[in-house]
């Protein structure tokens, strides 16, 4: 068994370089659906008992949530065995779980009674004797903790290329608990997003069609399971997840979203209802929308939805300024826009009820002593604009529709608009109000962000206060500024937009990769990890970037 089963060296004995495992180690330990991966979509259809693996999440300090999938004839009855070493020779608990074909053979096991701070490996045992891989997971921490270490990913577009921000962080293994914010797969068909140039050769998806139906989004699933390094991933680590919008569709608000047209793809409740389904079949997450996990007296960790539930439209600049043809009117236009429809404190972004939610739990986390609070989310909350030198740094020969949008970008952070409306900067009274929510509890605010596909740092503040900070993970295969922005050069783009957005203290705009996020009682430190590409598989670096926060000061230093 590969020494990558065993749990991560304690925190004293595990400097922050030895990352030196080798490749051999993680194929031995690492390659158990590769065979499977390379079959045809039509056999791998076909293919009975343990299809996809296993995964677990949902931790907390007394149990975990497993999951695997086993196909059979019928319903299948699964045993499921946690133990202490991963030879079993002393089960701790077991229990039985259902795969059925109204789940899409994908069963659950919810484990209680486990040691707090502790690893534990676990299998499942099909009816006819088969044993699934063997999982490792662990429960979280109670009381005193000096140490926590999270892997953080998102926008995992397998289209694109290779997971090798999974497969670096399984061979790291480093953490404690991994966190997915978001766009976990994608929606689109065969061709675009990413169109056939862009296409790297054997990332195969199924169904071929957007995704729309109950079957096409279990399907979809199904295809990204069989990734060998998410699988790796998932067999050593638990995970938290938060859908973004991709994982429905593009855009996606609780009445609808850009990438669904009613005429032709029918009830957008339907729609939600069923991706929404697969997702939680295919994941090892609970029905709870939102939820708290505490780590030990050390954190809070809050995941909240931002998507489905209680977001209003996002609203849209480029409405604004249809028609308007002159720069006095579309300067009158955005002025007005800002001060009405963007500013309006109605719109909300959580919905009210977990609003009220979040503003109590920050209030007990921070009663209770624990040191940080951390936002488990999708979108950016640091304010982003678009510098309006960027205009004037386009070549000659740059498309026109794309000078036109850099410039009604450029136009509208005149006014004090900002960049993306699909971000909390489109909803800034539901900002202002997690913001005074944070202070008044005297939270030491940590906010996680995905869905931009670049790494970003800021400090955070509501009127010139400061809040906290945000780290922003760049996305594990899709494209950032580098690919929408190309004209621009990545230097300048970054240098850009850091004079331009005071909040802004960094950002990466042209890297793949994830962040190593860590906690202490002293600070709460980000390591940007950027891997040397994804058109090919391998787990080597091409660089790193630290930033970290002291505790109490609400705003970011150098690690």
């Amino acid at each position: 068994m590969s020494n990558l089963l065993a749990p991560p060296p304690a925190a004293e004995s595990h400097p922050r370089s030895a990352l030196s495992i080798n490749r051999r180690s993680l194929l031995v330990g690492g390659a158990l659906g590769a065979g499977f991966a390379a079959m045809p979509l039509s056999a791998q259809a076909r293919a009975k008992g343990f299809t996809h693996g296993i995964a677990s999440g949902e931790p907390h300090a007394n149990g975990v949530l497993l999951w695997t999938r086993f196909v059979g004839s019928n319903e299948a009855k699964l045993a499921w065995q946690v133990s202490d070493s991963a030879q079993f020779t002393r089960v701790v608990a077991e229990g039985e779980t259902l795969a059925a074909p109204g789940s899409d053979w994908c069963a659950k096991a919810k484990v209680t009674g486990l040691e707090p701070d502790s690893w534990y490996y676990y299998r499942f045992v099909g009816p006819d004797g088969s044993r699934s891989a063997v999982g490792r997971t662990r429960t979280l921490p109670v009381g005193p903790t000096s140490r926590f270490r999270l892997g953080v990913f998102s926008c995992s577009n397998m289209g694109f290329g290779y997971f090798n921000a999974y497969a670096h962080a399984a061979e790291a293994n480093e953490f404690d608990l991994l966190l997915h914010l978001g766009d976990y797969l994608y929606e689109y068909q065969v061709g675009k997003y990413p169109d056939a140039d862009q296409s790297v050769e054997g990332r195969t998806l199924a169904p071929t069609s957007e995704i729309v139906q109950l079957a096409d989004y279990r399907l979809r699933h199904a295809t990204y399971r069989m990734d060998p390094d998410l699988q790796r991933l998932t067999q050593l680590y638990p995970m938290i997840l938060v859908p973004d919008d991709h994982e429905s569709a593009n855009d996606s608000w609780k009445g609808g979203a850009e990438n669904h047209q009613p005429a032709t793809e029918g009830s957008w409740d339907v729609r939600k209802a069923a991706s929404m389904r697969a997702y939680r079949e295919w994941l090892p997450v609970s029905d709870d929308p939102w939820k708290a996990y505490d780590i030990g007296d050390l954190a809070t960790l809050f995941r909240l939805e931002t998507r489905l539930i209680g977001r209003d439209q996002q609203l849209s600049v480029a409405s604004v300024l249809a028609g308007r043809k002159t720069p006095d009117e579309m300067m009158a236009a955005l002025t007005a826009f800002r001060d009405g429809a963007w500013a309006d404190p109605s719109r909300h972004m959580l919905g009210a009820a977990q609003e009220a939610w979040l503003a109590e739990q920050l209030r007990a986390s921070t009663r209770s002593g624990r040191r940080w609070q951390v936002l488990v989310q999708q979108v950016l909350m640091g304010n982003l604009s678009t510098p309006t030198a960027l205009a004037g740094a386009l070549p000659a020969n740059a498309p026109e529709a794309l000078r036109q949008r850099v410039q009604a970008g450029a136009m509208a952070s005149q006014v004090g608009l900002p960049l993306n409306m699909d971000a909390w900067d489109g909803y800034p009274a539901a900002r202002a109000r997690v913001f005074d929510a944070a202070l008044a509890a005297d939270a030491n605010l940590v906010v996680l962000a995905g869905d931009t596909h670049n790494g970003w740092a800021f400090d955070l503040a509501q009127d010139k206060t400061p809040v906290g900070v945000e780290f922003g993970v760049c996305s594990v295969t899709s494209p950032g500024f580098e690919g929408y922005l190309p004209q621009i050069p990545t230097a300048l783009m970054e240098q850009g937009l850091v004079a331009a957005n005071p909040q802004l203290q960094w950002a990466d705009t042209s890297r793949r990769g994830y962040m190593a996020v860590e906690l202490t009682p002293s600070a709460a430190t980000c390591e940007w990890r950027f891997v040397s590409g994804i058109r090919q598989r391998g787990t080597t670096l091409a660089g790193t970037h630290r930033m970290a926060s002291a505790m109490g000061s609400n705003r970011l230093g150098a690690a």
